[in-house]
């Protein structure tokens, strides 16, 4: 009987990791292949003209899924590879969890809120200026060393997984309409951040 519950809670696990993944995948893909077809607007067009690069790339991308679709309606076999590899991108992209400890294994405190952490880079990086664009706080992050290799969709979704507004049509420092953040939106921190104490001499 052991035995089968340490069995059937991997495969909950498990099972609970393939669809966090997936969500995580789908909005990751929804995210990039909007932000690609938004891309192709001219700014310096104006009414359908301006438009009409979207246009052509949401036709662009509806005949690439009607065209994965009678291939595999034409050859299911191909189900065989593509299952398995998106369960595997699916698994990857899932966030780890770490295991519980036991109730004899209390942890001494708790672990810190990832929420926090965020909110905290990213006043860091405002400073004074009351907006951002996502472009340019993933540059201010990749330049401290956070979110190497990240692209704006994914900084895009890791915030609005945490429940951090995003701006949909920000306009700052006259440029053009864009994704970024606002000061005045962002929630407030649940836990005051950690003092440094000094071990300078007082000079009072």
């Amino acid at each position: 009987m052991k035995r089968a519950a340490v069995i059937w809670a991997a495969r909950t696990a498990t099972a609970h990791r393939l669809a966090t993944g997936s969500s995580t995948l789908i909005s990751r893909i929804g995210a990039r292949t909007a932000d690609w077809i938004r891309a192709g607007r001219r700014e310096d067009l104006t009414g359908l003209a301006a438009a009409l690069g979207c246009i052509a790339r949401a036709v662009l991308v509806a005949a690439g899924v009607y065209l994965l679709w009678r291939v595999i309606r034409a050859a299911p076999v191909l189900l065989w590879a593509l299952v398995p590899a998106w369960c595997w991108a699916a698994l990857r992209a899932a966030p780890r969890t770490a295991t519980e400890p036991s109730p004899e294994e209390a942890p001494e405190e708790a672990a810190p809120d990832p929420r926090d952490a965020v909110l905290r880079l990213l006043y860091e990086a405002l400073g004074d200026r009351p907006s951002m664009y996502l472009s340019d706080l993933l540059q201010h992050l990749q330049d401290q060393g956070h979110g190497k290799g990240w692209k704006v969709a994914d900084l895009r979704a890791r915030l609005e997984a945490l429940g951090i507004p995003v701006e949909q049509r920000l306009r700052t420092g006259g440029r053009g309409a864009s994704r970024g953040v606002v000061k005045d939106q962002l929630p407030p921190l649940s836990q005051p951040a950690p003092q440094e104490t000094s071990t300078a001499p007082s000079t009072a």
